[in-house]
């Protein structure tokens, strides 16, 4: 999941780097092909409208980066607060001398999905 998150932020930064790139040709385009716009309709009203637009997504970037960071630190404490259980069950079959039949297929199927997304994590 923190590789998903990972992808997000960099598409995010690419995004963001695609906007100042279009910004830049757009700029340049319209002084290059327009350089009398009056009484046309004003390109450079496009561009404010594309800054508009830039900044709106950068305010849900900074939105995001946070939401990023719990999220992470969430599957922390999860990851934390599950090893302590798994802990506290082997503690407790050890004490008890609590003899465990062997795992069903689908159990050790379960307990490889979960070992691949603790190891995602």
């Amino acid at each position: 999941m923190e590789a998903e998150v990972d992808k997000l932020e960099l598409m995010f930064q690419k995004a963001d780097s695609d906007l100042d790139y279009i910004q830049y040709r757009l700029e340049y385009e319209i002084k290059t092909n327009y350089p009398d716009s009056a009484g046309k309709k004003n390109p450079v009203t496009l561009l404010k409208e594309l800054s508009a637009i830039k900044s709106r997504y950068q305010t849900l970037h900074v939105r995001f980066k946070p939401i990023a960071v719990e999220q992470k630190e969430t599957k922390s404490r999860i990851c934390a607060t599950f090893n302590k259980t798994m802990t506290l069950i082997q503690e407790l079959q050890k004490e008890t001398d609590l003899e465990l039949l062997p795992l069903t297929e689908e159990e050790k199927t379960a307990a490889e999905q979960l070992r691949a997304h603790m190891s995602d994590l």
